[in-house]
């Protein structure tokens, strides 16, 4: 498998694994939707106490670059993709997720009959109703470490969705 195909299966493993306990459902967009920008759409389940079901659509990159700078991540994000997550009012919520991964992939997981850990982390960002970009290949967008994707800032995210808040 391509190097980047790896990286690209990886990611949706954790989102797939944080949506999943989070209970929540994890769907891969069909062909029209990904070429839209939207990789895959995570909705609630069950009954909801609103009359919204909480849907969010994702763009998901992986990286084993050195993004860290400090507390913030730096991330090249292709124009397109950008102009895709930046719309002022998407009627599905979008995100960026990002996961990093170590440079080894011999150190992406981790396993014992006491865990399964994927390593390292992933972080999300929202870019709805940033300024359009002049660049012609890439916008460096910044995430701060603070916003990890996991199981509470996905509830977060989805119960924001569900009372009509924008992310």
């Amino acid at each position: 498998m391509v190097l980047n195909t790896q990286k690209e299966e990886f990611s949706y493993a954790y989102v797939y694994a944080v949506t999943a306990a989070a209970s929540y459902s994890f769907q891969i967009a069909p062909r029209p939707l990904d070429a839209e920008g939207v990789d895959v759409i995570l909705t609630g389940l069950g009954p909801s106490q609103s009359t919204r079901r909480p849907r969010l659509d994702v763009q998901i990159k992986c990286t084993s670059r050195k993004l860290l700078d400090n507390e913030i991540i730096r991330y090249p994000l292709e124009v397109k993709n950008y102009e895709e997550l930046r719309l002022e009012n998407p009627f599905v919520p979008r995100i960026l997720i990002v996961v990093l991964v170590p440079e080894s992939q011999e150190d992406w997981l981790r396993q014992s009959q006491q865990e399964l850990c994927l390593r390292y982390c992933g972080y999300w960002a929202s870019l709805r109703g940033l300024p359009p970009t002049q660049n012609q290949n890439t916008v460096t967008v910044q995430i701060p470490t603070q916003n990890i994707f996991n199981t509470d800032a996905l509830k977060t995210l989805m119960q924001r969705i569900e009372s009509g808040e924008l992310l």
